[in-house]
């Protein structure tokens, strides 16, 4: 369990499942296109995205689902050869869609929509006899069941309240096992923040009644120090040995008082032990360092090969094209406040975070960000203006909006987005969240390269105002480029994490 969390970055909602290819984990992914990311691991250590459930707008119909809406919290299931994804889109788009697919990465049907599921977190089951239960939450009721034809999305019967939860608040995120004769209904209860924790009743029928753990909840990280925070939606899955294990989601809040987690909430890896029939978690832990650094040469004529690519409402393709020259990002007037921005971006997987570009705005105006949502997000744009380029550094949170400028000579620009987790000591900044740099790189470009090059500061952000905690955006940080007018050529990019 040292690598945790297995899967850094906004990564929430984590369902998994076991196969003889290895373990497969689904997450959710709100307003991003594509949607439902699905990792690979054969060791449960090293984990690779392989591809997502919706490459389409259609399948999941994004376009005008506002802000946190969208593509919440999955259940990944395999049975006889096939994967089944169960989801809500929330807040409009399809609503309930299960989804088939005989290869994890792809591709996936076009998805059968399920009318009677009227809530959130939708789970699937099947009995001995092949019967399909889809389990599912709806604030404030109970959580609830019904019988479904998967092929036709068809209800068997009305749904019905099945469990109230252990008296927490919000009961969600239900998943359902048969083991040992038992069917254990594992749910999140107490809300996504620090009372987030994981809840577990059992029956000896798939429809209930259902009797409470006398331990519960599970696991929680409710009033302690632990490193991970929020700890809840959980889903339990078996070992080679014989064991049990659970994914969940979880947040690593920074700063001596542990009150701002900048990446969100991330999938996480814990023990479970059974005890009397009855599961018993073991908080996870964080140890060691990581450290990635990535870098791409769209100069090369390289496309978007990377699935980690992902865009806001839309598919990265709508607007971006490789060219000779760069990677051609059209602009369309809108800002990172518009709820469709032209932002090609990836999650920040490390808390520590160097994100650079270089940029030709000799045609567009744009340049890099870090967003949340529509109203909680930061960046640098240039902009030509004659003989010079105007840098304007932005931050924007709720209705505040700041804004620094320089100018800079013609040419390429480089710009810069530095991320430092807050000192450790009892510091004035070790009481807020990470200490954030926006810059622009001048001088080399200047005079052909001989030049000494320097990063002008344009200014530097306490992270606090766009951490987990204040943007509630349900996401995590999304680190990119963008496009407002014209066309912008992007021609290198390069992330370097750390933890």
């Amino acid at each position: 369990m040292h690598s945790n969390p297995i899967l850094s970055g906004f990564n929430p909602d984590p369902s998994i499942v076991s196969t003889p290819d290895g373990y497969y984990i689904a997450t959710s992914s709100f307003e991003y296109l594509p949607a439902l990311p699905i990792y690979h691991s054969q060791d449960l250590d090293s984990w690779e995205l392989v591809g997502h459930v919706a490459m389409r707008e259609e399948q999941v119909q994004l376009a005008d689902v506002p802000t946190p809406g969208g593509v919440w919290a999955p259940t990944l299931r395999y049975r006889d050869g096939i994967f089944y994804l169960i989801v809500t889109v929330f807040l409009g788009g399809r609503g309930c869609v299960v989804f088939t697919a005989t290869d994890a990465a792809g591709p996936w049907s076009d998805g059968a929509v399920i009318e009677a599921v009227d809530g959130i977190d939708p789970d699937l089951a099947w009995d001995d006899d092949g019967t399909a239960y889809v389990t599912f939450a709806r604030h404030p009721d109970a959580i609830r069941q019904v019988r479904v034809d998967l092929a036709t999305g068809t209800a068997l019967e009305e749904p019905r309240p099945l469990w109230s939860g252990s008296g927490l608040y919000a009961p969600e995120g239900p998943h359902l096992y048969l083991r040992g004769g038992w069917w254990y209904l594992l749910a999140a209860e107490g809300g996504t923040d620090r009372g987030h924790a994981v809840t577990v009743a059992r029956s000896r029928r798939p429809d209930g009644p259902f009797e409470p753990a006398p331990h519960n909840p599970v696991l929680t990280a409710s009033g302690t120090g632990s490193p991970v925070q929020n700890t809840g939606h959980a889903d339990l899955f078996e070992l080679p040995d014989g064991g049990t294990a659970m994914v969940l989601l979880g947040v690593r809040p920074v700063g001596l008082t542990q009150a701002f987690s900048p990446l969100g909430r991330e999938t996480f890896l814990a023990a479970v032990d059974w005890i009397d029939d009855w599961p018993h978690a073991r908080m996870p832990q964080v140890e060691g360092t990581r450290s990635e650094k990535v870098e791409y040469d769209f100069s090369s004529g390289d496309g978007l090969e990377d699935p980690a690519w992902i865009s806001i409402r839309r598919m990265p393709a709508q607007f971006s094209a490789p060219t000779s020259k760069g990677l051609l990002i059209r602009g369309e007037g809108a800002t990172l406040s518009s709820s469709r921005p032209t932002f090609l971006a990836q999650r920040q997987r490390h808390l520590g975070m160097e994100f650079r570009a270089v940029l030709d705005i000799s045609s567009g105006t744009g340049g890099i960000a870090v967003r949340n949502a529509e109203d909680n997000w930061f960046g640098i744009e240039a902009r030509q203006e004659g003989a010079a380029v105007r840098i304007t550094a932005r931050a924007v949170v709720a209705s505040l909006d700041r804004t620094w400028e320089v100018t800079v000579p013609d040419g390429e620009v480089e710009l810069a987005i530095v991320a430092s987790p807050p000192p450790a000591d009892f510091s004035a900044g070790a009481v807020g969240g990470d200490r954030i740099r926006l810059m622009v790189r001048t001088g080399a470009r200047d005079s052909g390269g001989e030049g000494e090059a320097e990063d002008v500061l344009l200014t530097e952000l306490d992270g606090r105002h766009w951490a987990f905690e204040t943007a509630k955006a349900f996401t995590g940080r999304a680190f990119g480029v963008f496009a407002v007018d014209g066309e912008v050529l992007l021609r290198r990019l390069s992330y370097c994490g750390k933890d």
